[in-house]
């Protein structure tokens, strides 16, 4: 018996929903980055993109445990030498994409190579309770 190796053009994609109102941000980014590498499938892949598309809702609103809405800071650069912005997490939850706290998350837990890359396509965040994927009809997650 030969082992089973998923292939891309077999996949069929899902739409999940996370409503991060109130919920801690560490269980939100594993239970995205866990449905969007397909790991919650049995025909998971290692080296094969077999998730589903993930939309993640009132990510304005995602609970930090302990002192980090102060202390844990948040590196980013600008581009030009010596331009490293660093924020804490409270200044990025006031700035103009407050969704940035879930997406750093899920991309720390994801793969860092090309397949990650692509994997975090699949990945929509939203601060408020508004998305445009209705349409999609998505499953909601309950955590």
């Amino acid at each position: 018996m030969s082992t089973y190796f998923a292939k891309k053009e077999e996949q069929q994609r899902r739409w999940y929903l996370i409503d991060a109102k109130g919920k801690v941000l560490g269980k939100v980014a594993v239970a995205a980055a866990n449905i969007l590498r397909g790991k919650n499938k049995p025909t998971f892949t290692p080296h094969v993109d077999t998730g589903d598309f993930v939309v993640v809702v009132n990510a304005a609103e995602v609970v930090l445990t302990g002192r980090k809405e102060t202390g844990k800071k948040y590196m980013r650069v600008t581009g030009y030498i010596g331009n490293e912005k660093i924020q804490t997490a409270s200044e990025i939850r006031r700035g103009p994409r407050p969704g940035r706290l879930v997406e750093q998350a899920v991309r720390g837990m994801v793969p860092h190579n090309r397949l990650g890359r692509k994997i975090l396509t699949k990945l929509k965040v939203y601060p408020g309770p508004d998305h445009p994927h209705t349409a999609q009809k998505p499953i909601p997650v309950s955590l």
